[in-house]
């Protein structure tokens, strides 16, 4: 397939999101942008927020965890679920009670000022650098693919990746993005189901049950590890990651939760949040089942995994083989379409919570005139996106690991820190000595923490290595030193 194909078909496919765009975008004011008019359905938010959630890195990096030649990410799925219970009946209820269009004018209310624009700053921080890494995988295929062959420069080919996205969110905002993060959502799993059916009939594996069971009879179907709990890959240490992500990159993540707060009412965003949870189990199931598929294509093709800058990318196998290995140029197409609907489903949502938490908790628009509102909420969608597409760039240069383990890792040191503000919030009647003991908190906590990950070999003297888990890690010490500089005050 050659490049100019892709483009044809990619420029085809974002033509018919400006399209949507400009339809769910009449009438848009402010209020559209931030909080959808407080009209959106629930079954259509929680079908937005597969592709929202997934993004380009569980298309490919899910697939390629499976390399390791298990189902272990399944006990991390299955902490995702239980998290999301967490954030239907604790953090919902009180988002609603109060009216938010930030989630974290909360701490504002329950601690003050420096609180609030701390924990504001580790979703932007946080935000900004997810964003990234997912963008960076999506750009890293499409240079692969398209751009290489004309010399085009990577910072070009970032550039018309986000500019294609500011143009059909730059108006209707979350009101557009409920919608066309549906249309992506479709296409991803479209992609997800076409792709399963192509490489297991190559297998000969599409008879009733035949990929289920070459599954079963491999070393894929394990899928629990009680054996040793030093291991990255024991149960209980992934269940309880995957719950603690889940609460810090859904529930106190400004994206995900802004999309839950454009329902009519509580119960509708809780049903929403429900039927989500269910969807994303199944969803990653397929995902991690494609991923063997995959592996056992590329075995008995000899197929190579993928290298780009001379280091082995796990997370390339799945486009080498959907566009290099012989298959129907329709498996080529969704492909690409998928590929595209994964990235830019999370990647839109992120831009408009972006400009929305800069918009509302720092530049503090709701008390600007009409006019102004809309003239800031402009310049904010420009800037956040000029801040993504150099730190795209940046990260280029920085970020060698399968995706999905980068953003992981991260998240430890930047979501961590909020967990431990909202859980000292809501589960103690405690309050700071000063409001900006909060951020000396977080600075404890996070710097502790990265001593602890540099010298954990000589400090724990065994062969338990802290990674994932940085991000519980992190949430108990900003408690623990919060709870340090209190006072037993009752709260207001």
């Amino acid at each position: 397939m050659s490049p100019a194909f892709i483009l044809l078909v990619i420029g085809l496919y974002l033509g018919v999101l400006m399209l949507i765009a400009y339809f769910t975008s009449k009438g848009a004011d402010n209020d559209s942008f931030f909080s959808g008019n407080k009209n959106s359905s629930w079954y259509v938010v929680a079908f937005g927020m597969i592709g929202a959630s997934m993004s380009g890195v569980t298309f490919m990096s899910v697939p390629g965890a499976v390399e390791l030649g298990h189902f272990a990410y399944l006990q991390v799925v299955l902490g995702y679920f239980a998290g999301y219970f967490v954030i239907v009946y604790v953090l919902l209820p009180i988002y609603y009670r109060m009216n938010l269009i930030s989630i974290y004018t909360y701490l504002e209310d329950r601690f003050g000022i420096w609180t609030y624009k701390t924990g504001a700053s580790f979703f932007m921080v946080s935000r900004i650098l997810g964003a990234s890494i997912r963008l960076l995988l999506v750009a890293n295929v499409f240079q692969f693919l398209i751009f290489d062959a004309w010399g085009v420069p990577f910072f070009v080919t970032v550039f018309i990746s986000i500019a294609a996205i500011w143009l059909y969110t730059y108006k209707g905002g979350i009101k557009t993005i409920v919608w066309t993060d549906t249309f992506l959502s479709f296409f991803m799993l479209l992609s997800l189901g076409v792709t399963v059916y192509y490489i297991s009939d190559a297998l000969n594996l599409t008879e009733k049950g035949g990929l289920f069971s070459a599954v079963a009879d491999s070393s894929y179907s394990q899928i629990f590890f009680f054996d040793d709990i030093t291991k990255g890959n024991h149960f209980l240490r992934q269940f309880l990651v995957g719950m603690f992500i889940t609460i810090g990159m859904t529930g106190l993540d400004q994206d995900l939760m802004q999309k839950n707060l454009s329902c009519k009412n509580i119960k509708e965003a809780q049903k929403n949040m429900i039927s989500f949870s269910f969807i994303m189990v199944i969803v990653n199931v397929i995902f991690l089942l494609l991923g063997a598929t995959l592996y056992m294509y590329a075995d008995k093709m000899g197929i190579s995994v993928p290298m780009l800058d001379g280091k082995v990318r796990t997370d390339l196998l799945f486009p080498h083989i959907a566009l290099h290995s012989g298959f129907p140029v329709v498996m080529a197409i969704l492909f690409i379409l998928g590929l595209i609907a994964a990235a830019y489903a999370s990647a839109d949502s992120a831009l408009a919570s972006l400009t929305t938490s800069f918009c509302v908790d720092f530049l503090n628009i709701k008390r600007m005139t009409l006019p102004d509102q809309k003239k800031w909420k402009d310049r904010g969608h420009i800037l956040m996106s000029l801040v993504l597409l150099l730190t795209i760039v940046v990260l280029k240069e920085l970020v060698s690991d399968n995706a999905i383990e980068s953003i992981l890792f991260f998240a430890g040191f930047t979501y961590g820190p909020l967990i431990g503000f909202y859980a000292f919030g809501i589960f103690t009647k405690r309050e700071l000595k000063k409001d900006y003991y909060s951020l000396l908190s977080s600075a404890l906590a996070i710097a502790f923490s990265i001593f602890v990950y540099s010298f954990q070999e000589q400090l724990f003297g065994f062969d338990y290595k802290i990674k994932h888990e940085m991000i519980m890690f992190n949430s108990l010490m900003t408690f623990v030193f919060m709870y340090v500089f209190s006072t037993k005050q009752q709260v207001k």
